[in-house]
């Protein structure tokens, strides 16, 4: 059996003057699983992304990357901490926190420039990910006057270039046009197709049934409430509902009462 890409050993959590978020919390990822972490707002998803980008750490328990203890010490290391984040690719909700750079060639050079890559080495994987990815056109532009759809694609691409063995994207398709939506599901089932491990935290309830086949659950409480296969997850209506990912309520036309469905975004 291959080792895990993760493994939280009974893990807590907790931000500074703050009750626990997590407590006991235990789980495994496999290499190549693609998976969607679900929960409400303030749920946890996002600091727990977090513990996997090695940008915060439990305060008891163990996290394993790799079959290695990931800890704050080992990632003061510069050169662990350069491999780690070449192996871990991490894409956050707003992509102007990950663009820096005057300019889109320059920014998604950026990460292979950090590896001591030599100049030709890295030009041939900026203008290969660029091709893949159909930016070419946008090499040039400076990344602050693209559109949100452009910035989000600037930054998949800045991650992709370092061809991450994971993908950690969190809330991903918030403020996309749908187009852009279509280019990340297809793009993220193309990477797990290819072998890659892809982490998604969302609410969004019809990207978790487009891209993955595991769903892991949180409920408001910080409570690792499923895991298991996404389907059975998403057709589980009094589960959704009390983790507050969804919301139905009825009314009347006529003689007829109406059910709808709310889902939280």
């Amino acid at each position: 059996m291959s080792t895990p890409v993760f493994t939280l050993e009974r893990i807590a959590f907790r931000y500074p003057g703050a009750e626990n978020l997590f407590q006991d919390l235990s789980l495994e990822i496999a290499a190549g699983d693609s998976i969607c972490l679900l929960g409400a707002n303030g749920s946890g998803k996002s600091t727990l992304l977090k513990m996997f980008c090695g940008l915060v750490f439990p305060s008891a328990g163990r996290i394993l990357a790799f079959g290695q203890e990931i800890t704050e010490a080992r990632l003061e290391d510069s050169g662990f901490a350069r491999q780690y984040h070449r192996r871990v690719g991490f894409i956050f909700q707003n992509s102007e926190a990950q663009l820096f750079n005057t300019r889109v060639w320059d920014e998604v050079a950026y990460g292979p420039n950090q590896l001591g890559l030599s100049s030709a080495e890295v030009k041939t994987r900026v203008d290969d990910i660029l091709t893949m990815l159909n930016l070419q056109s946008l090499a040039d532009r400076s990344p602050y006057r693209l559109s949100g759809g452009e910035k989000k694609k600037v930054a998949v691409a800045a991650a992709l270039v370092l061809n991450p063995e994971v993908l950690i994207l969190d809330e991903p398709t918030n403020g996309l046009d749908p187009k852009t939506q279509r280019w990340l599901i297809e793009l993220l089932l193309q990477l797990n197709s290819m072998g890659r491990t892809i982490i998604t935290a969302t609410h969004n309830l019809d990207l978790a049934h487009a891209i993955s086949r595991r769903a892991i659950i949180l409920s408001e409480d910080h409570q690792l409430v499923y895991d298991g296969p996404s389907d059975q997850a998403l057709e589980d209506k009094s589960l959704l509902t009390a983790v507050n990912l969804i919301e139905e309520y009825t009314h009347r036309h006529g003689e007829q009462d109406h059910k709808h469905r709310y889902t939280h975004g």
